[in-house]
């Protein structure tokens, strides 16, 4: 999915005091059509200006339920990547993933697909014919400076149900409720699925030297005594060893609990790429425009590639997150 850029307003939830609540950020989504007559619309949460990462996380996209006869469904014809990975997760619906490593897979809900197109890489994503309603999430993970120019690579991963008290969690990728993914990644990371049934409470033991973010999917949860609304983003920042999470409400709380530690390095974003500096977004533009082998091709896909954006008429700043509170 493509990374336009994205100005959300971010608010902060008990900032002053010293309650559960205190330091923790509320990032509230803006609406982004993914193109087309019948474009599907997203909403992004990350990244923005006041919040570029979540530990090596920098990209969320919240998407459904949508209904495709209405909507169009999702068809993202071939486009590239560089310097990131891609984690794709579904609630409901079917996703049919092709890139140009040769990988031809299905995205399907409760299971993840985390592709790595360090150097270069270009896939198409589009949702199949069995497919009636389209929910689900796109998230991108930066790779580290000494890994950027990893090789392209697939992995498919099935999480176990973990049952919890008052709910379940589906753990992806690190460690969360005594379940840990075999999902290797080039930072550490958390990355889980949480459904909590009303009234329910949880306390989950957290790294204290990650910082974290609750996406909320639907239903209402509160994270550390506070409140968030479906699609908003709530963020903790380092320094917790318990993530406190309740559902007040009088429907189960579907969200997704991310994390890793403070990533450290500034990035370029710009489009599909991630870089260091200007000069390497513009030689990855020029790259997928001269459809140089760098990303390679995608096969079996009914139509053309997507085309490079023009750039702007000025240079590309780095981004990091601002210092920690």
């Amino acid at each position: 999915m493509s990374n336009t850029e994205t100005h959300p307003v971010e608010t902060t939830c008990g900032s002053e005091g010293t309650g559960p609540a205190a330091g923790i950020e509320v990032l509230t989504p803006r609406d982004v059509p993914l193109g087309g007559p019948r474009a599907m619309r997203v909403r992004r949460t990350l990244p923005q200006r006041a919040r570029t990462l979540i530990g090596a996380w920098c990209f969320a996209d919240h998407y459904g339920p949508d209904d495709v006869s209405v909507s169009g469904g999702m068809d993202v014809a071939p486009h590239p990547h560089t310097g990131l990975q891609t984690a794709s997760w579904l609630f409901s619906g079917e996703i049919e993933h092709r890139d140009s490593l040769g990988s031809y897979a299905f995205v399907r809900p409760g299971e993840l697909n985390l592709m790595t197109g360090g150097h270069g890489i270009c896939h198409s994503e589009v949702s199949t014919a069995a497919t009636t309603v389209l929910h689900g999430v796109q998230l991108w993970v930066a790779l580290p400076a000494a890994d950027r120019d990893a090789a392209r690579d697939f992995q498919h991963y099935v999480p176990p149900v973990t049952q919890l008290a008052g709910g379940e969690a589906r753990v992806f990728l690190g460690t969360l409720a005594g379940q840990t993914s075999p999902v290797a990644t080039f930072t550490p990371l958390l990355g889980a699925e949480l459904v909590l049934e009303p009234g329910a409470s949880v306390n989950l033991a957290a790294d204290p030297g990650f910082e974290h973010g609750v996406l909320l999917d639907s239903g209402e949860v509160t994270l550390a005594g506070c409140d968030l609304k479906p699609a908003e983003l709530g963020y903790a920042a380092p320094g917790r060893d318990t993530l406190t999470l309740r559902n007040p409400g009088a429907e189960p709380a579907r969200m997704l609990v991310l994390g890793g530690p403070p990533f450290g390095e500034e990035i370029v974003m710009w489009w599909n790429f991630i870089g260091r500096t200007h000069e390497d977004i513009v030689a990855a533009r020029e790259a997928w425009t001269a459809e140089s082998p760098r990303f390679g091709r995608v096969e079996g896909y009914a139509g053309d590639r997507l085309p490079a954006p023009v750039l702007p008429n000025a240079t590309l700043s780095p981004r990091r997150n601002p210092p920690a509170a």
